[in-house]
């Protein structure tokens, strides 16, 4: 992968996040956040992915990523989010949920606002009782935050207090959200369930709940198609990749094998959903191509990393567009490609817009990919 891009930052990086390109934008993205964990001193840090002029003979970029600014952040980053060009929302080990605001004339971070206590144990009075928040989704003005607590939280930015708060949502730990439409979140837990909240019913029960079955197995991350809102990407604590249809049936229409541990991160490629990235515990970083013209691929494609044909274990026969709910292998392949041979450490988070790719390690060390489909 010599298109990859590594810079060292002497901290463990627990999610890296692209500053969201304006809607007219063509370019490449140019910004990144990163959020670091087990550190004595954890960082919030923006990155410019380097200087595009130092393109070298053969066109391929070249220059490591540069620090514009950071600021210290109490706790573990858990989770954190662009909710516009500016500002980043910040998941804490600690239970708060803070804001951060980016200031690009001058290159500096500041703290915007912060909900101390959005997540807690007992009550939110004790000292002591504060429950990591574990997972964030923006959808600008609205911030929806899950916790160890059970707790579902949703904030609107410059608001003080909570617009709306399920206190006991869920009586495991609540891993991750996502938005499935303006009003409707899904979350998943520590027993393998997803759940569907509709925001705008005042009952504080789940309108759906889907779950692995019998397993119980832990679920750690969620991704939601981004064209098609039916289809949702789960990875676990076994490392299988599970898709859902969540029109029909309380089960995941294919479960396919994928990483040796916990998956920490899914992502459907937001403008070629095609694509889908995992990463996990065990050092891997997975590409999941479903496109159909794989055969017409030129095979240094294939170099760096397992290249295997998986099909989906369906059990439901539809005739739907997308690749992700198929099941008859002669018509869709799947190849997967470990974009990350030999890592050793585990890959925490990734994210991807247009070209480029970042992710973030336990090695200390970020690395950015800007020929994805190259």
């Amino acid at each position: 992968m010599e298109d990859v891009c590594a810079k060292f930052v002497s901290q463990k990086i627990s999610k890296a996040r692209w500053r969201p390109l304006p809607a007219a934008a063509l370019q490449p993205p140019d910004f990144f956040a990163t959020g670091s964990w087990d550190n004595e001193d954890n960082r919030i840090s923006i990155w410019s992915v380097g200087d595009l002029g130092n393109a070298g003979l053969n066109g391929e970029y070249q220059g490591e990523p540069q620090l514009l600014c950071d600021i210290r952040h109490n706790g573990d980053v858990m989770d954190m989010q662009f909710l516009d060009q500016e500002r980043i929302v910040v998941a804490s080990s600690t239970g708060a949920v803070t804001v951060f605001r980016h200031h690009q004339n001058n290159q500096t971070l500041s703290a915007n606002q912060r909900w101390d206590k959005a997540h807690y144990h007992v009550d939110q009075d004790t000292s002591c009782g504060g429950a990591a928040c574990t997972g964030v989704i923006c959808n600008n003005p609205e911030i929806v935050t899950v916790g160890e607590d059970g707790r579902i939280n949703l904030f609107r930015a410059d608001q003080k207090d909570a617009v709306r708060t399920i206190d006991n949502a869920d009586s495991s730990t609540l891993h991750a959200v996502t938005f499935l439409r303006t009003t409707e979140i899904l979350t998943v837990n520590s027993i393998g369930q997803l759940k569907i909240w509709d925001l705008r019913q005042q009952r504080n029960e789940p309108s759906q709940i889907f779950s692995l079955t019998g397993d119980r197995v832990p679920l750690h991350c969620v991704d939601r198609h981004p064209n098609q809102q039916h289809i949702v990407a789960t990875g676990g604590q076994d490392g299988m990749l599970s898709i859902w249809d969540i029109r029909q049936g309380t089960m995941p229409v294919s479960l396919l094998n994928a990483h040796e541990a916990e998956m920490w991160e899914v992502h459907f490629h937001p403008s070629n959903p095609d694509h889908l990235f995992t990463c996990s515990e065990d050092g891997s970083l997975w590409h999941w191509d479903t496109s159909t013209d794989i055969s017409e691929k030129p095979s240094f494609l294939h170099q760096g990393g397992r290249s295997t044909t998986y099909f989906s274990h369906n059990t439901i026969n539809q005739s739907v567009v997308s690749a992700w709910l198929s099941n008859d292998p002669t018509k869709d392949r799947m190849e997967i490609t470990n974009l990350i041979p030999n890592q050793t450490l585990s890959v925490n988070s990734l994210d991807i817009l247009g070209p480029c790719l970042v992710y973030g390690t336990d090695a200390e060390a970020i690395y950015v990919n800007r020929q994805l489909f190259a």
